[in-house]
């Protein structure tokens, strides 16, 4: 597995280009098989993910091109033939889960297995499922895998209503991609309004579906006979806007300037990064991130959008291990995604985990070490860390950073990072 090495303790100057975003680009191209012809979708980053979703499409039968250099995805569905997912490759990421909804709409019959993903937590699918059996699927589970069917001669799934207990982005859209298509009259209650499931409806409107509530906690669709293939942009990933942002808070020296971005989709996070006492300027798509000399203890709360996101909890633990004071981060959505917190102890971080919230101990001096990642957001979060402490650290396991991160140590070493890949066949030799 690769690792990087990573030498500490440099300011981060210079520009950073945010790729396209993984999780509205992964709804999207399931999106894409319920259309008559090819869809064409610009700003796809070139990650472990996006890969993998290509694979699930191919195996049902669709034509998907991918050209990593221009970021340009094509998927044409015509060809389909086999509208199931198999376990090898949906075990790789949860996201795969989406070719239920996708399937379903379009063939009326769907074959997926239960999904796999980050090694943390309990996130099941019983909304996915309850939620279409509510809309008229035939739900079975078959040695692992959901099979769903529209009842028989009805030409698609009737609809009715269901409310999402708790919000779910990941129900939500595969609620979507179920009844878009079809004849269901279908009201979503207390839908997800994260600027994914936003996207996604507008591109599905683009494609002739009829959706009304865009935006809100309510979403009503009326299924449509056709959709059609359309062209569409990506948005940039706001993730990954918030783990520089939070990266070039880090050190004193830095000054960031993070380019492509779409600030509106930082919901309430800007507030809550200004508190610690750095600067953000706003220009068109670009934001100058200045750090401040002192960084202010912040305490958060992790809430669904527009609140604080739980994808940026870890990031914001390791900021608060350099703030001057205690702080505390408490995730609400995931409570055990905690996982890095004895790595982070391990380059010198003075962090206690209490329930659902980690107690931090700040300032503390970073000293590198060997760390090892276990998810997506825990790995991004070490090598924060390790690009703060003084010496030479070892992040293992950074294939989780590939799902997540385009180019991740090019990116941070045109700024002045000092990240050095060390590929698994490197190390053997």
């Amino acid at each position: 597995m690769d690792k990087f090495v990573i030498e500490g303790g440099k300011p981060l100057q210079g520009e950073i280009k945010i790729s396209g975003s993984k999780n509205a680009a992964l709804p999207l191209m399931a999106a894409a098989l319920l259309a008559d012809g090819k869809t064409t979708l610009h700003n796809i980053p070139a990650l472990h993910d996006i890969l993998t979703f290509n694979n699930v499409m191919r195996v049902t039968g669709a034509r998907v091109e991918f050209d990593p250099e221009s970021e340009t995805l094509s998927i044409d569905p015509d060809t389909i033939y086999y509208p199931e997912s198999p376990y090898d490759l949906v075990r790789k990421m949860r996201a795969s889960f989406y070719m239920l909804g996708a399937l379903l709409g379009r063939s009326g019959f769907a074959r997926v297995s239960l999904p796999g993903g980050c090694a943390w937590g309990p996130r099941p699918v019983d909304l996915h499922i309850e939620g279409m059996k509510a809309f008229g699927a035939h739900i079975s589970l078959e040695e692992g895998y959901v099979v769903a069917k529209v009842p028989q001669g009805s030409g698609g799934l009737p609809g009715g209503s269901f409310k999402l207990s708790p919000s779910s982005v990941g129900a939500t859209v595969n609620l979507l991609l179920a009844t878009v298509k079809g004849r269901a009259r279908a009201e979503i209650r207390n839908a997800a309004k994260e600027p994914d499931v936003v996207q996604l409806c507008s591109f599905l409107k683009q494609m002739g579906a009829q959706i009304e509530g865009i935006g809100t906690s309510t979403l009503h669709v009326q299924g449509v006979p056709h959709l059609k293939g359309i062209t569409f942009h990506n948005a940039p990933d706001r993730i990954e806007t918030g783990t520089f942002m939070i990266l070039g808070a880090m050190h004193p020296e830095s000054r960031l300037t993070l380019t492509n971005i779409a600030a509106g989709d930082l919901g309430m996070f800007p507030g809550w990064f200004q508190k610690t006492g750095a600067e953000l300027q706003l220009s068109g798509n670009a934001m100058q991130i200045i750090a401040p000399e002192v960084i202010q203890p912040v305490s958060v709360i992790t809430e669904i959008y527009p609140g604080f996101p739980t994808d940026l909890q870890a990031q914001w633990a390791t900021l608060m291990t350099q703030a001057e004071g205690e702080s505390q981060v408490t995730d609400t959505i995931y409570p055990d995604r905690f996982s890095y917190i004895p790595e982070l102890v391990r380059l010198g971080a003075q962090v206690k985990v209490r329930n659902n919230s980690a107690i931090i101990n700040g300032k503390t001096p970073l000293s590198g070490t060997s760390v090892m990642s276990t998810d997506l957001r825990a790995s991004v979060s070490l090598v924060m860390a390790a690009l703060c402490a003084k010496g030479r650290s070892e992040v293992l396991r950074v294939y989780h950073l590939d799902r997540g991160y385009a180019k991740l140590e090019e990116k941070l070493n045109k700024v002045g990072a000092g990240i050095t890949r060390i590929n698994a066949e490197d190390q053997l030799s």
